[in-house]
């Protein structure tokens, strides 16, 4: 795989370097500098960084450490890359951030379990928020999920996740209004499903920010006290059907695939659930009303329901 000098404005920075045998614990420090800065593998060529005043001064920084341990270091800025296309490099950067917050996802809801809480006390989150900004920091192509992680720290920070299940009187949530945010997803869709199904078969779906809902509305996927939204590990699906005591083998495989889908901690290993994810993000792209877009996805989860066996 070969990389290019470029007379145009270069999409890359490129560093090369080389270290003698002997020098295995600077070949750390490097790679570990490296792991840091956000670099991609070129290769055995060296390492990308996308072009920017700060890249080109972490790796010019990090050439000079190399040399200094008596080896040598170039830095390049390139534009052409043989083999892969610039999409194809933005994702593989977006994979690597994607692998790092998947993992701080998995971080955030373990320490807010009330046991882990007590276990660690509240410093344990403020190192994972940390380390959240320094995720940002190289996240260059502002990865989807660094809201999603945005969102469990300030769930984090307005209160503790309860894992406790909450029972509820079925019959107090009938011929409701069910509120959940605008432009439903394949989560906020399933849980449509679910409550139309077998909790509220009369329900009325509207759509409001968390502010705007109704006093006698039910919130579902909202931060809304009274509402049902995610607690400890469990989605808003898996909630509603722990809350509602649905009993349903293939709803509860259903409630797997919307976990992996929402949460993206790949607990289940279920992948059907991002494919209907991408169909219903191509159907708000044309621009159809909420309603329109959450029946479309009601429609694909009854459709996924009975698939399985």
């Amino acid at each position: 795989m070969n990389a290019r000098r470029t007379t145009g404005t270069p999409l890359w920075l490129l560093l090369t370097f080389t270290l003698p045998v002997k020098k295995a614990s600077q070949r750390v420090q490097v790679w570990r500098k490296l792991q840091r800065y956000g670099a991609v593998p070129l290769g055995n060529s060296g390492y990308l960084l996308p072009t920017s005043p700060e890249n080109q001064e972490r790796f010019e920084w990090l050439a000079t450490a190399v040399r200094r341990y008596a080896g040598e270091a170039s830095v390049l800025r390139v534009e052409p890359i043989d083999n892969l296309s610039t999409p194809q490099w933005v994702g593989r950067f977006s994979e690597s951030r994607a692998r790092q917050y998947q993992e701080l996802i998995r971080g955030i809801q373990k320490a807010c379990r009330q046991e882990e809480q007590k276990r660690r006390g509240p410093g344990h989150l403020s190192r994972l928020r940390a380390r959240f900004r320094e995720i940002v920091e190289i996240d260059f192509f502002n990865s989807s999920l660094q809201k999603r992680v945005e969102e469990l720290l300030e769930r984090a920070d307005s209160s503790p996740i309860v894992e406790r299940v909450t029972r509820v009187n079925p019959k107090e949530y009938t011929d409701r209004i069910w509120v959940t945010r605008p432009r439903p997803g394949i989560a906020r869709s399933a849980s449509a499903w679910l409550i139309r199904r077998y909790i509220d078969t009369k329900a009325r779906f509207a759509f409001a920010e968390q502010e705007d809902v109704p006093p006698e509305a039910v919130a579902f996927d909202m931060f809304h006290a009274g509402g049902f939204g995610h607690r400890g590990e469990d989605c808003t699906f898996e909630t509603l059907e722990k809350s509602f005591r649905i009993r349903d083998r293939k709803v509860k495989l259903v409630g797997q695939i919307i976990h992996d889908a929402d949460i993206l901690d790949e607990k289940y290993g279920r992948k059907e659930g991002f494919g209907l994810d991408e169909v219903l993000k191509g159907w708000s792209r044309t621009g159809i009303s909420d309603r329109d877009l959450l029946h479309k996805g009601v429609d694909l989860i009854e459709g996924l329901y009975h698939s399985l066996v």
